[in-house]
């Protein structure tokens, strides 16, 4: 098979049959072998009657639909779970994304071999204070902390190696920084397309600016567990272990200092009396809970249960 082209969807009862349409056109006039999986994420409008519709007349089209919103991140890991096509598109629902760029992301990753092409929406349609400045913010900032040269980290429409999706694990809302996951995971050749951005013909979008905020929280969870994720030890026991010692030498150096001036008959004060004891002290603490912490982070990577972290009440197609 050709080509995957994954579609999570919330509530896009009004975009689903033009963008159908417009999928099958481009599938048919390039003649590709395909499938259409759209992951409804917990709609509350008709959106999965209108795939189940689909999928009656086409058996092409399959969907996935979630018992209740669980998130973008989720919804595309179930996609690529079930993904065939040689190559797998991702594309919003909202008709934002051309599925006429389809051909040239195809070929980008058969011929020019490519893992995985990002797409680039160069100009944009959104509001310029909401959306375009802290996009562009956000994108630097992952740049210079993933070291992947892209320049819309956040463009819902990509393309990819099936062998990429199967090996990279989506999770939390993770989804705008699978091309570090990827690089991650061994994929070094990423590219990225300039595409057509449309401006939203129905609906509203369901991001706000709270997405930002949180994908700067994520981009930190990201850099974390993409150097220490597999060896927490290394990094809290060391910081535990050099605060302990620190610690434990500073409170060393006030005990002898006081003997020191005991055994030559010089003024001396309390130790409990030093506020340096204190804080040699605390520093003692602090390590031993930053070394604990590490152990234990190595206990629970060792022991953790990858468990589903969404819950599927309806398939078709599968």
């Amino acid at each position: 098979m050709n080509l995957s082209i994954l579609i999570p969807l919330l509530n896009e009862e009004e975009s689903l049959k033009e963008l159908y349409a417009w999928i099958i056109k481009v599938m048919q006039s390039n003649n590709y072998s395909y499938e259409i999986i759209f992951v409804d994420d917990g709609s509350t409008d008709d959106s999965w009657q209108i795939i189940e519709g689909f999928s009656n007349e086409n058996p092409n089209v399959k969907g996935i639909r979630f018992m209740k919103n669980f998130g973008k991140s989720q919804a595309l890991h179930a996609g690529f779970a079930k993904a065939k096509g040689d190559v797998i598109i991702t594309m919003d629902a909202d008709l934002q994304d051309s599925p006429d760029e389809i051909p040239e992301l195809y070929e980008m990753i058969i011929n020019q071999k490519f893992d995985l092409v990002s797409g680039w929406k160069k100009k944009r349609y959104d509001s310029v204070v909401a959306k375009n400045l802290p996009s562009k913010l956000f994108n630097w900032a992952a740049r210079k902390t993933s070291g992947v040269e892209l320049n819309d980290f956040n463009c819902g429409l990509k393309a990819y190696k099936n062998v990429v999706v199967k090996n990279i694990e989506v999770s939390g809302e993770m989804h705008r920084y699978i091309p570090v996951l990827a690089k991650n995971a061994g994929f070094a050749k990423i590219g990225e397309k300039v595409v057509i951005h449309q401006a939203r013909k129905y609906g509203e979008t369901k991001f706000g600016m709270e997405r930002f905020i949180n994908g700067f929280l994520d981009l930190i969870t990201i850099w974390f567990l993409s150097r220490f994720g597999k060896r927490p030890m290394h990094l809290f026991g060391a910081m535990g272990s050099l605060m302990f010692i620190i610690g434990f030498l500073s409170a060393g150096y006030i005990g002898v200092s006081k003997l020191f001036h005991m055994y030559n008959g010089m003024k001396y004060s309390l130790v409990t009396n030093n506020p340096w004891f204190y804080i040699a002290l605390t520093t003692m603490i602090l390590g031993t809970q930053l070394f604990l912490a590490g152990f234990l982070g190595e206990i629970i990577l060792r022991t953790k249960n990858n468990e589903e972290r969404y819950k599927v009440s309806r398939e078709v197609n599968f």
